[in-house]
């Protein structure tokens, strides 16, 4: 079903902030962090750990947005994630520079870069906890002003 706004509804839409964090916990949350900085290109924020133990990191994305993670606790049964169970999807406007960094970098890719149907350029790769990752220039659709 294609759900594209008309001209009218396009003039009445504004762009989005980030407001939603995704999260996720890793067995070894040391790594992934220096992985997602190092390899990938997240900012560390905050790291917040003891000894080997993350409680909370915050990765900001230089584009917007960001992550937040930890250090793999099961005995945290309110909140607790299995480690390479993540998703998530990641704008950014540089992305045939990014993959080609990944790939020099030898991150295991998913899926390669490709123009999707949709406008978008994107590309996929896991993590080392098997977190996987999708990098494209889609931005999501526009919200209604008043939405």
């Amino acid at each position: 079903m294609n759900t594209a706004p008309n001209q009218q509804q396009e003039q009445q839409k504004q762009p989005r902030d980030p407001a939603v964090w995704p999260t996720l916990q890793a067995h070894d949350a040391i790594a992934l962090i220096d992985f997602l900085v190092d390899t990938v290109g997240f900012l560390r924020t905050a790291v917040y750990q003891d000894e080997d133990r993350v409680a909370h990191a915050q990765l900001d994305w230089p584009e917007g947005g960001g992550i937040m993670l930890g250090s793999y606790d099961p005995a945290a049964k309110s909140w607790c994630l299995e480690p390479g169970t993540f998703g998530a999807y990641v704008v950014t406007d540089h992305v045939d520079a990014l993959y080609e960094r990944l790939t020099a970098a030898g991150v295991r890719v998913l899926r390669p870069i490709e123009d999707q149907p949709y406008g978008s350029r994107e590309f996929a790769i896991a993590d080392p906890e098997g977190n996987k990752w999708s990098f494209g220039t889609y931005r999501g659709e526009p919200r209604p002003a008043d939405g």
